[in-house]
Formats: structure tokens, C-alpha cells, sequence
């Protein structure tokens, strides 16, 4: 793991930077998808888990599991090549990104092959004639029909979904809020933030079902087919594998092993979530997202302080005309972080590194946050640098150390004594900073927060643990980084 992080910190500190790395030319050549998934034995699935029963996260003998309609879907087709599935979760609006940058090899999760996304990627036959539905509060069940009663208000709906563009298309004075998970757009809608959200009919069901406080209406949206049905995603140009995955859908539906088999399973587990949704039943979830983000912040500290300090020097550098070019490219490096998201940073990791090297979603996650960090330290440790008078270094030198001993044994203790409290800083802040991974599917506290929330239907309970979560967290970094601080004064 520390290779692939050293390996992706180059590579990123590269690209970031402007530096020209160049990749073979492709040339077109006879398609080998089919016999790629073959040959390593996997076929992996991305899937945004949290849409019941198409795909939702459940615990089974103690371990987080993906399960639902399209998982069944996927695995038919897995057990049909002859491999074995690996699902990947992410949010919804990042699984064609992650199949157009081989992170993913398809796509299930309840996509509809709209003429729009056909010309990126390839779609199997369909599997699934579905419909949409709008779920709103139980108070409000005489005020609202359909699509045409939310005038004046405001209307959810799953962010990059089909429905959002329609409901944008299709309403009239009506504010459509966008967010990137179902659970999330109930939450709004208990919590009266939105007045509806529109979704399709199968997981309205399954929320109706599942929490007394919500009713279903229909929508009355003109749809399509291509709009209403759910098929499989490939990689534009995989023939051989869409030709392959197209066999089992054909047999799923001429068996209607759907409505036979896959929902009738999933309902079952929807049913085992609601038995105990109390928050000790999930102690082991939360448990995950705390190791994660431990083990996110701990490896971007360690990571962003050496980029830091190299960073640092660079910039004090003067002189010669490397170490001129050297402070000119910190300075942009340093600029440009600071300058930009850390989402985008974490996205740009994760996807644009990974048409370079296929790095797994916690190392670039690692990575995306120890370049963030190293540019910030970068600024603390130079500081810290110039705070030192300038007579320690004169001194030092006096006594025929060189100037690296001096900056070694003399300017840099005294530099990061006084720096320790903005350091400290980074670390608390760094802790909460690791929440951002969870969009592409790291298991740390926010993605293991919505998972309970998709489980139990309860939507302010996870998010009050993981506050309380992250606050011991912060707290206990924060006594024990001014415990070293006051032995580094009384040393």
C-alpha cells in the first residue's frame, strides 16, 4: 500500500503540475472485453447501494453486504461467464465515469438506456419495465396528486437519474433539489425540506412499506420505454461482453426470475433491516468508519508533512537557476491546490489517475487528501521558518555547521515548536476532511452513516452517532497534541 501511495503522489504531483506524461497511442484492434474478464476471473459491478430493492447495504453474520434486485441480476451474469462478481459502490452521478475509466467493468444500478447515454457507453437488452412514483409525508397526503400539485414547492430527486432531467423538464414552478442519494432526499423530505421526492415505484414501495410517516402517489410523468426500463452498462465498444451479459438478461426474462425470485429476496432482507434499527445493532458499521478514517488521516498526515516540508524548501530556495525553477513550480503547486476543491482533487485522483494506474478507491482517497494537505503544511513549515531570527542561523554557522546541519539541528526544531498548534490544526481538521472520500466509496464514517440510514429508514439517528463519533475523535487528537505541545515548552 505504501508503494501504490508513493506511486500515485509522483504521478499526481506530475499531472497537477502540468508535467507531460504521455501514454501509448491506441490503435483500434479487435475487441477482447469478453476474454479480459475471463482471463482475471472477475467481472466487477459498480453500483450506487442505496435505491431499495434495486441495491441497498445489509449486515449478514456481522459483515456489510450489497444486496438487492441488481445484485442478483449481476451475479447471474457473473456465475454465466464463468467468474466471480466484485461490487464497487459509489454515488450514482460517478458510476459512468468509473466504467468510462476502467474502474468498473458494468454498471447496475437501475440505469435507464436513454438515447443520451447510449452514445457513451453500450446497454444489454432490458431486464427490468419499471415506473416512477412520488413518495411525500402522510400530513400531506390530500394536498399533493401528482407532478402538477408541487407549484411553489419544492421537488427531490436523485441527482444524474433520468427523473431529475424529466422533473426538471416536466414541472412547471417547481424548484427540483438534486442530491446524490435517495436516503438523503428522504431525510429532506421528513425533515419538510422538500415536499416530495420522485423516485422509482419499486423503492417507494419499499420506503412506504418500511416507515409509516410516508405515502406513495403516482407521478404522471410522460416517459418513454427507454425511460421506464433498467439495463445493463458496458464500456462503449465491448460487443463480445454485451453480447455474453445479453444471454443471461434474456434468460432472467424469460424465466422472470425478477419478479419470481430477485424482488421476492430483497424484500425479505428489507424486512430483516427493520426488525432492530436501533444504533448499537450497527455498532460494527460505525466501527468501520471510524477505522477508516483513522486510517485515512493518520497515512495523509504522515504523507502531506514530508510533501510539506520538501515543498517548503523548495519555496525558500534562491540562488541557482534550479533551485529558482524549483520555488517558481512549488509556488504553482502550492497555488493551485489551495485553489481548487478537495472533492474535485479527490475525483481528479480516482478517475483521471486511473486511466494512468488502476488505483484502488482508499489509496486515491489517501493520496487526493495527502496532496491537499502537503500544500497547506507546506505554508506552516515556511512560515514557521521565518519566524526563526535570523541570528540562529548565523550562529550555527559561526560554529562551522553547514547549512543544511544548521537547518537540520537548529532553524527546523525551533520552526516546528512554533508551528505545532497550525500542525495540530491540520490533523483535527484532516480528521473531519477524510468524510469527503465517501463519494467514491470509501468506508469511512459519512459512507457508513448512510448505509444505517438505508438499513433502518431512520434518518437523523446516524448522522447524530457519527457527530458524536467525530467529536471524541477531534477532541481526543486535540488533548493529546497540547499534552506534547506542553512537554516540547517544559523540555
Amino acid at each position: 500500500m505504501i508503494k501504490k501511495i508513493c506511486l500515485g503522489l509522483l504521478l499526481s504531483c506530475a499531472l497537477l503540475m502540468g508535467l507531460s506524461l504521455t501514454t501509448p497511442t491506441v490503435h483500434a484492434a479487435t475487441d477482447h472485453s469478453l476474454t479480459t474478464v475471463q482471463k482475471k476471473g472477475t467481472l466487477v459491478m459498480g453500483t450506487a447501494p442505496d435505491y431499495p430493492p434495486y441495491e441497498f447495504e445489509t449486515t449478514i453474520h456481522g459483515k456489510t453486504q450489497v444486496v438487492g434486485m441488481d445484485v442478483a441480476v449481476g451475479q447471474k451474469i457473473a456465475k454465466d461467464l464463468g467468474v466471480k462478481l466484485v461490487i464497487k459502490s459509489m454515488s450514482f452521478d460517478s458510476l459512468l465515469v468509473a466504467l468510462q475509466t476502467g474502474k468498473v467493468d458494468m454498471v447496475i444500478s437501475g440505469m435507464n438506456p436513454t438515447p443520451a447515454r447510449r452514445k457513451n457507453v453500450a446497454f444489454t437488452h432490458t431486464y427490468y419495465q419499471g415506473g416512477y412514483s412520488i413518495v411525500i409525508n402522510k400530513s400531506d397526503q390530500g394536498r399533493y396528486h401528482d407532478k402538477d400539485s408541487f407549484k411553489g414547492q419544492n421537488l427531490g430527486a436523485q441527482t444524474g437519474t433520468t427523473l431529475y432531467n424529466e422533473s426538471k423538464r416536466q414541472t412547471t414552478n417547481t424548484t427540483i433539489k438534486g442530491m446524490t442519494t435517495i436516503s438523503n432526499l428522504v431525510l429532506a423530505l421528513q425533515s419538510h425540506k422538500v415536499a416530495g421526492v420522485a423516485m422509482e415505484k419499486p423503492s417507494a414501495k419499499a420506503y412506504v412499506a418500511n416507515n409509516k410517516q410516508l405515502v406513495m402517489i403516482p407521478s404522471h410523468f410522460n416517459l418513454s420505454a427507454a425511460d421506464t426500463s433498467t439495463a445493463v452498462a458496458f464500456k462503449k465498444g465491448s460487443t463480445a461482453l454485451v453480447t455474453a451479459a445479453n444471454q443471461s438478461v434474456d434468460q432472467i426474462k424469460h424465466q422472470d426470475l425478477i419478479n419470481k425470485n430477485y424482488l421476492p429476496a430483497a424484500g425479505q432482507y428489507l424486512k430483516t433491516n427493520t426488525v432492530n434499527t436501533s444504533m448499537w445493532h450497527y455498532w460494527k458499521a460505525f466501527l468501520t468508519g471510524v477505522k477508516y478514517t483513522l486510517i485515512i488521516t493518520v497515512c495523509a498526515v504522515f504523507f502531506g508533512f514530508i510533501l510539506g516540508v520538501l515543498l517548503a524548501l523548495l519555496r525558500l530556495g534562491h540562488g541557482s537557476l534550479l533551485q529558482t525553477a524549483g520555488r517558481w513550480l512549488a509556488t504553482a503547486y502550492v497555488e493551485f491546490i489551495r485553489g481548487t476543491p478537495m472533492m474535485v482533487q479527490v475525483m481528479f485522483v480516482y478517475f483521471g489517475l486511473g486511466l494512468i494506474v488502476n488505483l484502488p478507491a482508499l489509496t486515491s482517497g489517501i493520496i487526493a487528501i495527502a496532496l491537499n494537505s502537503g500544500a497547506y503544511v507546506a505554508e506552516y513549515i515556511r512560515g514557521g521558518i521565518n519566524s526563526v531570527d535570523a541570528g540562529q542561523t548565523e550562529a550555527a554557522r559561526s560554529l562551522g555547521l553547514s547549512r543544511t546541519a544548521a537547518l537540520r539541528y537548529v532553524i527546523l526544531p525551533q520552526a516546528l515548536q512554533n508551528i505545532w498548534p497550525s500542525l495540530g490544526n491540520e490533523f483535527i481538521t484532516l480528521i473531519k476532511d477524510s468524510s469527503i472520500v465517501s463519494i467514491i466509496g470509501v468506508s469511512e464514517l459519512i459512507y457508513q452513516s448512510n448505509i444505517v440510514r438505508s438499513d433502518t429508514y431512520r434518518g437523523v439517528a446516524p448522522i447524530v452517532v457519527i457527530m458524536v463519533l467525530y467529536f471524541i475523535l477531534t477532541f481526543t487528537a486535540s488533548r493529546l497534541l497540547n499534552h506534547f505541545e506542553k512537554k516540547w515548552q517544559h523540555a
